[in-house]
Order: C-alpha cells, then structure tokens, then sequence
C-alpha cells in the first residue's frame, strides 16, 4: 500500500536517512525524453538497457513544447513496446492538434498495445509567449483525460504541482485544477520536481483534505548542472533550497564530484519521503542512466540477482 494515500503530516522532518536499513519495498518509474540525433538514439538505447533490469513500474517519454516531438514520441514508446519487456507510457498534451487528431494518436496508441498515457495539458511552442487552447482542441488537461477515456480505458497519470503551478491564480486553485483531472479519470498524479520534502508533505496533507486520494507520486530530478536547474526551476515555480546552493558551489569544472553529490542528494531526498511513507518515486533521467541507477541502488531497487544476497542475509 502507498501510505502517500494515507499519511498526514503535521510537522517537518528531520535527517538525515541515508543510515536507516535499506528499503525492500520502494518502486520507481523512470521519465525519458525522444532523441533527436540517431547518436542520440543510441545514448538513449544504452540508458534504457541500463535501467530495465531494476525493473521500473513504467517509463514514460515526454512530448515536445508545442506537439514538437510527437513523432519521435510515438516512435519511442513504440519501440520501447516491442523491443522490452517495459511498460512504457506516452505523453501526450492539448497542444496543436483538434481533438479528432488528438483521439486518432491516442486510438493508434490503443491499438498498438499501449495502455498508459501520460495528460498533459503541455506547453506553448517556442514562438508563444502563452499557453492559448488550440481551436477546436482539448483546453485543459481535464478535458483531454475525459477524451481519452472515450478512446479507450487508459491508465492515465497528470501532473499535480507540490509548489503551485506558475499560471494557477492561486494554491486553492491549482488544487481544484488537480481534482477536476482525477474526477474525469485519471488514477495517478506526478509532482513537478522539487527540493523542498516538506513542500511536497505539506501539499499532500492539503491535497488529501481536498478528497484528492490517488497516489500522487514524487517526480525527482537530480542535478547535473546546478546554474541550469536554478534557471528551470525559476520558470517552473520550484524554489531552491540554500543548502543546495553550498554543496554545489565551486563543482562548475568538477564534473565527477558533481554526480557524486547530485546522486546523494537525490537519494537522501528520497530516503526522507520514503521515511514519511512514500514508497513509489518518479525519476526524471535526462536520459542519463549513471545517477538514476546509482539512486535506485542506494534505496534498495536493485536487479534480482543482487538483491538476492541481501534478502538472505535478513532470514
């Protein structure tokens, strides 16, 4: 059970966790990005046959601002059906398309054996300055889950916002927005990254109050470069922890201790909600597999045959 359904949070947490027994129980699902290169296919290719053998609930691969990559998406997920043993999820938006077109991809996903979709309402293409609903399309990401639903019975995830979506006039607001995403059918939420654990605890208590009982599942980024996240983060309303700052500050030409500390903040990060009763995580790879693999390792998802070992030494 994913005590993220279940648990209230009344004061902040401490830690650090990374000393506590290593979890048996924690699940994680992995987010990649289409390629745009044919040497970046082959990157990719390589990342996922490094990750597929800790065995992740599903992968999911993002759609471009403004419909961008739909192709490169489907062809993706597609392959990623036929060629692994993973459960992939497409993402798929509002953005550009009427909603005939956007039921034609989702009834080609449907048809092709793909049962996860990834709601969103997306993001403008480069050359808006604002998000305008596409004529004759699906507006929000509530409309588009309500029209998938009459595609097909998709298990469909959206997007919830631990630190209030940019555009929401308000938190209430933002919620209410959640809530109208899981009323017209969607069974998972996944959180904007963030650093700040108790934002995320805090927007669970609230979200729960509201009647929000999905599983709203933490989406985690680690950094590999710190002065680009700081830039990302400003644009997506997720604020930045000082602490963060300091143990970045002077790794700009350390490449190496870089990922060394991006790894072990993740994890702790991890290890903090795990200890607040989450027990699923979303992890945003960047298509890269070295610190998503080291993250995994340090919560205890592992490939069988090194958890093996560990099992038998708790008999």
């Amino acid at each position: 059970m994913d005590m993220t359904t279940t648990l209230k949070h009344s004061q902040d947490l401490p830690g650090p966790y990374l000393a506590s027994p290593l979890p048996r129980d924690v699940t994680v699902s992995f987010e990649f990005f289409p390629p745009k290169t044919e040497k970046a296919e082959r990157s990719l290719w390589t990342c996922i046959e490094r990750l597929a053998p800790v065995s992740p609930s599903f992968v999911s691969v993002t759609y471009g601002a403004g419909g961008s990559t739909r192709e490169r998406t489907h062809a993706t997920v597609l392959r990623i059906r036929q060629e692994t043993d993973l459960e992939p999820a497409a993402h798929l938006t509002c953005v550009g398309a009427t909603k005939d077109e956007t039921k034609e991809v989702a009834q080609q996903y449907w048809n092709e054996g793909i049962r996860h979709i990834v709601a969103l309402r997306g993001d403008p293409p480069d050359d808006a300055t604002k998000y305008e609903p596409h004529p004759g399309g699906y507006a929000y990401a509530a409309d588009l889950v309500a029209g998938l639903k009459e595609v097909g019975d998709f298990e469909i995830s959206v997007a919830a916002f631990p630190e209030v979506h940019p555009e929401a006039v308000s938190a209430e607001a933002d919620l209410d927005n959640l809530k109208r995403k899981i009323d017209a059918g969607a069974s998972r939420a996944i959180t904007q990254f963030f650093f700040d654990v108790n934002a995320y605890l805090r927007f669970m208590d609230k979200a729960r109050d509201a009647g929000i009982i999905v599983p709203i599942v933490p989406g985690i980024l680690p950094v590999t470069n710190f002065a680009r996240v700081v830039q990302f983060a400003a644009m997506c309303n997720t604020s930045v922890p000082g602490w963060m700052a300091e143990l970045f500050d002077g790794l700009d030409d350390d490449p190496e201790t870089r990922l060394l500390v991006s790894a072990t903040v993740a994890a702790e990060q991890c290890r903090v909600l795990y200890a607040a009763g989450v027990r699923h995580f979303h992890l945003y790879t960047l298509n890269r597999a070295d610190l998503a693999y080291a993250i995994c390792h340090m919560l205890g998802v592992r490939p069988p045959a090194e958890l093996e070992p560990l099992l038998d030494d708790n008999l």
